[in-house]
This record gives structure tokens, C-alpha cells and sequence, in this order.
């Protein structure tokens, strides 16, 4: 079902999520700091990680920060921290989804169900393929592929889903919850502003001014849509 590495440096936290992820069917593999983190994520090659904030040797931001520089791996960020801005940067550095301790594990567990969900690619005789097409952007949801004016785009999982949902429907003005719930398969109270850093993010990624944007308009006091972009490149 997937290689998860989860990190934090209490044994209690690992050997909790450890059993209920293996119980899920997971295969597991732990760290306990930060230098270790990266060290067993270059050998392991998982397609997951569950990265602890307050890490020793090395800060759970910084190794956010190294395992982005190596492709785009699913990260869901678990912390005690109780600053919102702690959890928002590691959204901004490209983090998938946040669990705030004390958690629930099963919500862990279906966090990472979703996520991974999101990221496999479809099954061979499974779905047809999707391509979605507004002006210039392109997505190809079975490879899980983005492009805009036929260059490839480097987007997290949550940024390419959230842009999904917005091109589906041009026009269309969504609010943040339910473009969480769209992204997440389920609401999770008290969530909904990090929608506004994947937002951020996306827009970044398309070369989007917030202020003149071509692409993701906000629409103040209630959340995002799609600009009806008129058709751009074949």
C-alpha cells in the first residue's frame, strides 16, 4: 500500500503511529531526528513522510526544506507547536497537510490514505484518462501532470488538486471550506485558512500577480475561482 517514514524524536509518538499505520497496512520506517530523517528518506525512497516540527540535530522546517529540494514526496506535518505561523510555513515550503498533537490516529491514518490516494497513479484498466483544458493550462489528473503553455508545472499534490477543482468549473467562486473538503475528501474544522498558503503557492507556481491575476481571483470575504481565461497556445 506505500513506504511511510514517519519522524519525531519521542518513541512514544513513533511506536503510536507506527502500530496504527502498519495496522492500515502500511510499511513503516522511523527516525528520530532530523539528520537521521534525511539520511533514511535518501536510502528508502518512501512515498510519504510524517515530519515532526521540533525535531533534534536538525529542524523539522529544514528537513521540509531538503526533502522538497528532491521532488515533490507527500509530507503531512506533526506538531505540538501551538503558533499557526510554525504550521503555515511548512505548508509554504510545499507540505501536504498538517495534524496538530494531541491527534487522533486514526485521523492520521486517513490523512494519509487521503493523500496517498491522491498521488497514485490510476490502475492500469482502471479510470480513462482525464485531460483538462482552460486557455493555457493543461492537466493530465491520470499522470498527474500540470503544464501551462506546454511547460510542466511543479506542483505539490494539494496544489494540483486545488487547481483541478478551479479549472473544472471556470468561473465558479469557491469557498475555502469547500475547497478543502474538495482537496481533502472531508472538512476539517478550524483548517480552512491553510487553503489560503496553497493558494499562495499555486499562484507562485503559475507566475500569478495576486494583485492583476490572470488565473486565481480572489473573491474577498468569501474565497477563490478561476478566471475565464480566454484560449491561450495549442
Amino acid at each position: 500500500m506505500g513506504k511511510i517514514l514517519v519522524v519525531d524524536d519521542e518513541m512514544r509518538i513513533v511506536h503510536l503511529v507506527r502500530t496504527y499505520l502498519e495496522g492500515a497496512g502500511y510499511e513503516v520506517v522511523v527516525a528520530y531526528d532530523g539528520a537521521e530523517a534525511l539520511h533514511i528518506f535518501r536510502n528508502e525512497q518512501p512515498d510519504l513522510v510524517v515530519l515532526d516540527l521540533m525535531l533534534p540535530k536538525m529542524d523539522g522546517l529544514d528537513v521540509a526544506r531538503e526533502m522538497r529540494r528532491s521532488g515533490n514526496i507527500p509530507i503531512i506535518i506533526l506538531t505540538a507547536r501551538a503558533d499557526e505561523t510554525d504550521r503555515l510555513v511548512g505548508l509554504e515550503l510545499g507540505a501536504d497537510d498538517y495534524v496538530v498533537k494531541p491527534f487522533s490516529p486514526r485521523e492520521l491514518v486517513a490523512r494519509v490514505r487521503a493523500v496517498l490516494r491522491r498521488t497514485s497513479p490510476v490502475d492500469a484498466g482502471g479510470a480513462s484518462t482525464e485531460i483538462i483544458m482552460v486557455g493555457d493550462l493543461r492537466l493530465d489528473m491520470s499522470k498527474r501532470q500540470a503544464t501551462l503553455i506546454s511547460q510542466p508545472l511543479d506542483l505539490t499534490t494539494v496544489q494540483l488538486d486545488l487547481l483541478a477543482v478551479l479549472v473544472r468549473q471556470p468561473g465558479r467562486v469557491f469557498t475555502r471550506m469547500q475547497l478543502l473538503d474538495a482537496v481533502q475528501g472531508e472538512a476539517f474544522e478550524g483548517y480552512e485558512r491553510t487553503i489560503d498558503v496553497h493558494i499562495k503557492n499555486l499562484r507562485k507556481a503559475l507566475g500569478d500577480d495576486s494583485r492583476n491575476p490572470r488565473y486565481i481571483v480572489t473573491v474577498r470575504g468569501i474565497g477563490y475561482k478561476l478566471a475565464e481565461v480566454e484560449s491561450g497556445h495549442a
